[in-house]
């Protein structure tokens, strides 16, 4: 599909902000949904949202108009990297359009989608044609009855893997990604199967040591099974070596099979805390941004946006909360966690 409309080119807005910890703004995540399909106990557990649980009206969320300004003015001050989340992105009507709308931005090199991926087989190529560069799949097992059990019982295995096949077809040109979030005593026994599954496909598997986001999950850190020791599994049966940085600030620490049969990634947010070099800020569906995963509050920005606001006002604004941001909760996650503060729930702001 061929957008005739130009790329909306920046102002020259000067020095980029840079926040108290010398840290630049590169990447955006953009919740375009607070509802979710699933009910994933370490995310939105039924107990919590159930039939009952009043999510946002459609009016309260940002629009797309409104969404793209704010992508805009963020790319104005150093954002290159936009990432789509939820709740479940794909459960937002008429997604493509947005993607095709974000494409156009000037500055804005990298534009990506995180899903659970059972509404991806229906999305996957209007989402390509759009201009999306690639797509993140969260997937915790390989096991149908185990994936059942950890998506809340919502969720079906078999249409994850007609959305990720869809995916493949499509061809999304940074590729595709899975995020496996690992949990000693409940997934990490069939580790090695989701590896080996994925292993020559061009799928990268990430990872991520189980975080005590939000609320809800009851986190505990006899639940973490540490980044080190998973690579150490992984190279007993497959050797790795370790890959380098592709650019400044990157999550994942990389590893590629010295069989040539592809990478994989892993996020060690609890054991090696990387907020040192973290460059993301979060929007949330209803318009509140957040510089930290595990904020405990935010800025709200819809109010100036649908009270007439000018861009410069706006600009302004997002200057403001970066230089003023000193978030670096990993880092003191010990000190955090005893100081009673209630955390953003993260379907609300993505992963």
């Amino acid at each position: 599909m061929t957008d005739p409309r130009p790329i909306l080119q920046p102002l020259d807005t000067g020095p980029r902000p840079r926040d108290r910890h010398g840290r630049s703004l590169h990447d955006l995540r953009i919740s375009v949904m607070d509802r979710c399909n699933f009910r994933c106990p370490y995310c939105m557990p039924e107990s919590t949202y159930g039939e009952h649980f009043v999510f946002l009206r459609n009016d309260e969320r940002l629009s797309f108009d409104e969404i793209e300004r704010l992508a805009r003015l963020a790319a104005q001050l150093g954002v290159s990297k936009l990432r789509l989340t939820g709740g479940e992105p794909l459960l937002r009507p008429h997604l493509d359009e947005l993607v095709s709308r974000l494409r156009r931005i000037a500055g804005i090199d990298d534009l990506a989608l995180t899903t659970n991926g059972v509404l991806l087989a229906r999305q996957a190529w209007a989402l390509r044609e759009a201009g999306l560069d690639r797509v993140t799949i969260s997937l915790d097992t390989l096991d149908p009855a185990l994936f059942h059990r950890m998506s809340g019982g919502r969720g079906s295995l078999e249409e994850v893997w007609v959305g990720i096949e869809a995916a493949q077809a499509a061809g999304f040109p940074r590729g595709i990604k899975l995020n496996t979030v690992v949990q000693r005593g409940v997934n990490d026994a069939g580790l090695l199967d989701l590896v080996e599954r994925f292993r020559g496909t061009g799928i990268v598997p990430r990872l991520i040591e189980y975080m005590d986001v939000g609320n809800r999950n009851a986190w505990s850190r006899d639940q973490v099974v540490p980044s080190r020791e998973l690579i150490d599994r992984i190279d007993a049966r497959w050797p790795l070596e370790a890959l380098p940085s592709q650019y400044p600030g990157e999550v994942a620490s990389r590893f590629r099979f010295r069989d040539g049969a592809g990478e994989i990634g892993v996020i060690s947010s609890i054991t090696q805390p990387f907020c040192g070099g973290c460059s993301r800020a979060r929007l949330s569906s209803e318009g509140t941004l957040y510089t930290c995963l595990f904020a405990t509050h935010g800025t709200d920005l819809r109010t100036p946006l649908r009270e007439g606001a000018s861009d410069q006002e706006l600009l302004g604004r997002l200057r403001e909360i970066w230089l003023q941001r000193t978030d670096r909760y990993s880092e003191e996650r010990a000190v955090h966690r005893h100081d009673g503060s209630r955390k953003i729930e993260m379907h609300y702001i993505g992963g």
